[in-house]
């Protein structure tokens, strides 16, 4: 990425310049992007209960239709992993199970419906993103939504494992678990050997790609294909026949294969409408709303993180997104597509293969349909094994116990956050799941004395302005729940007036994990529009992890207090040590005193010392300690203390400049 251009005059633009300057980059990165997403379209289409083609669709559509009304410049659109659980739970309300036992008149039906239901809620998401609705995906807690894709990433893996040993399953996530080792009993030889390979292609191709970075242009579910194809032809997969090993007698055929086209162009015959006279029953309106939320809810995550690794900065339009999306699923559900929305994945890959403008999401389509259009038989021969192993990988990233660790970073309460909305989403379903992650997070903000009345409406003013910079106070709280209406004061004051910002949070009692994360890419905002934003305040709130985005509570701090008694002689060596160590300030007093060794050899006679104390961070004071133990002990004799205390403000005691670099930290711990 090093020859990325820097100016800002050099930033690409996915317009009909651009679409030229940057034909190269645009078009390879589309090639790479496609090899990815061809499988993944097809295994999320199936765990979906959908037809292995709709995903296909999706992304096609996806590709046309986004990249022409979205200015979100490298976020590839299409079906993603993430709603599988929504799509596979609209199927099965409507009596169908997907693939499961063969295709049938039922599971045609229920799909059908589920496209009718994908039409409404992709409406709504039109209407979201032309009412300026996009900022509501602010509204929820991070934690709450980290938990609720890890609850995604589980269900995934476990409606997964059956399809990649080759054993017919359905039911709740928490019975499949169960069942693994029955499933595993029960497994089909031949197709679990190509299941197990692909998921170990999957976790082992990244740790070889780090080794040699040549590797770098094959991602994993390519080789996984070249690998995973042969392995099905060698097993006979296109013609019904059997098979005995140890006494047991297993079938295989063409219903391991990904059900597609089979002949040129005959995609086109595989286009199916939605029925919309079941959006005439109630319960398909809990499914229009889960896809519209859920679907809103990861796509807004998902271009908004795109955009903080985006190399040039550039920043999209979030109602404008959605707005594409929504238009995207409005062609998909007419044409039997799946719902899309902004794939992190693809997108990743995306800016690592080099794109610089939105025309690399147009060229991933076009060899998409390229693809589908004209070698539909060479898909048929992909065994599900294999792309149930690429969504096991996937589900498996979702909940990887690293997530578990970042978030207990953070801070105790915030994994309990994530993990009553993991637990909530497994017993019940995603909106109850995240409803109860948000309320066990409403109980904890009231538990830390958030009043009620600030809950969703914020005290904020503006106290001072200066001509270039205003002032804002803000008092009660600053949390999730009235973060929206706080955002769009800041930026109707700061970026729509041209005016920097300084917030003072010094009167708030409680700012939230999710506030300080806002506040954090409120700064990046701010420094794109070549503004300042700045929010001080915050010294007398205690961190409530070692982190630089936890929660803030108002109250005391915690602090060392180092007390060292030791010769006259040393005094000022130890003082000036300390200050260059971090100290603040220091304190000595005079004092006499024998030791253990005056009081066993001397009689116990005291003799001048020094008491020298400081308070410090806990960093600072270690560094001390170190200092002591290490340059002073060998030489002369000393006794240290050290206790743990509480102070007003911790940045009393933090020193002005320092020499360390932990130190530009130590407020966070």
């Amino acid at each position: 990425m090093s020859d990325l251009p820097k100016p800002i005059a050099e930033v690409p633009v996915g317009n009909l310049a651009g679409f030229r300057k940057y034909f190269k980059h645009d078009l390879v990165s589309g090639l790479l992007v496609f090899l990815i997403a061809l499988p993944l379209c097809l295994g999320i289409s199936l765990a979906s209960g959908y037809p292995p083609i709709a995903g296909i669709f999706t992304a096609i559509i996806g590709a046309f239709v986004a990249t022409f009304l979205s200015n979100s410049e490298l976020t590839i659109k299409g079906p993603a992993a993430g709603l599988i659980v929504i799509a596979i739970g609209c199927i099965g309300a409507f009596g169908g199970d997907g693939m499961v036992g063969g295709w049938t008149e039922v599971d045609t039906q229920a799909y059908q419906a589920a496209l009718a239901v994908g039409f409404a809620a992709a409406v709504l998401q039109v209407l979201f993103g032309v009412f300026r609705a996009g900022i509501l995906g602010e509204f929820f807690p991070i934690s709450a939504v980290h938990g609720m894709l890890a609850a995604i990433g589980v269900i995934i893996v476990a409606k997964q494992i059956p399809v990649a040993l080759g054993v017919s399953a359905s039911g709740e996530p928490l019975e499949l678990l169960k069942e693994i080792p029955h499933f595993i009993a029960e497994a089909n030889p031949a197709i679990a050997t190509i299941g197990m390979v692909s998921v170990l292609i999957m976790f082992l191709w990244p740790m070889l790609q780090r080794k040699a970075s040549f590797l770098k242009a094959l991602p994993s579910p390519l080789i996984v294909l070249i690998v995973a194809i042969p392995m099905g032809m060698g097993f006979d997969l296109m013609h019904n026949h059997s098979y005995t090993l140890q006494n047991h007698e297993y079938q295989l055929g063409e219903n391991y294969l990904v059900a597609m086209p089979d002949r040129v162009f005959g995609m086109f015959d595989s286009i199916i409408h939605p029925d919309f006279t079941a959006l005439q029953q109630p319960k398909a309106w809990k499914w229009v709303f889960m896809f519209f939320i859920i679907g809103s809810l990861e796509s807004l995550l998902s271009a908004k993180a795109i955009d903080l690794i985006d190399p040039w900065k550039r920043q999209s339009n979030m109602d404008r997104d959605m707005v594409a999306v929504g238009a995207g699923n409005l062609c998909c559900s007419l044409v039997g597509g799946l719902p899309m929305i902004s794939e992190i994945v693809r997108s990743k890959a995306n800016i690592d293969n080099g794109a610089r403008t939105r025309f690399a999401n147009l060229w991933h389509g076009v060899f998409l349909l390229v693809c589908v259009a004209f070698i539909p038989m060479v898909l048929h021969r992909i065994p599900m094994a294999a792309l149930a192993a690429m969504l096991i990988y996937t589900g498996f990233r979702l909940a990887h116990p690293s997530e578990f660790m970042n978030v207990w970073k953070v801070g105790r309460e915030q994994l309990l956050i994530f993990v009553v909305t993991l637990i909530s989403v497994l017993a019940t379903d995603l909106l109850i799941g995240i409803a109860i992650g948000i309320a066990t997070k409403v109980v904890i903000h009231l538990s830390n004395g958030v009043p009620l009345r600030s809950l969703f409406k914020p005290e904020i003013e503006v106290t001072h302005e200066d001509g270039e910079t205003v002032h804002l106070t803000a008092r009660q709280s600053a949390i999730f729940s009235n973060w929206i209406p706080m955002r769009r004061h800041i930026e109707r004051l700061g970026l729509l007036e041209r005016k920097n910002v300084e917030l003072d949070l010094s009167e708030v009692k409680l700012v939230d994990h999710t506030v300080m994360d806002k506040l954090h890419e409120m700064e990046g905002s701010f420094e794109q529009q070549g503004l300042q934003f700045t929010t001080v305040g915050l010294e007398s709130h205690q961190p409530l992890a070692q982190h630089d985005h936890a929660a803030r509570r108002k109250g005391h701090c915690t602090a060392q207090r180092l007390t060292v008694i030791t010769k006259v002689e040393i005094q000022q060596t130890i003082e000036s040590e300390f200050v260059r160590l971090g100290a603040s300030g220091f304190t000595s007093t005079p004092c006499m005193g024998a030791g253990r060794q005056e009081i066993a050899l001397e009689g116990g006679a005291p003799r001048p010392r020094i008491r020298i104390e400081v308070i410090a961070t806990k960093v600072a004071c270690l560094e001390m300690v170190n200092y002591l133990t290490r340059e002073i002990q060998p030489e002369h004799r000393l006794t240290y203390t050290i206790e743990t205390v509480q102070v007003g403000r911790l940045d009393s005691f933090l020193a002005t400049e320092s020499n360390n670099a932990d130190e530009k930290t130590l407020i966070e711990n």
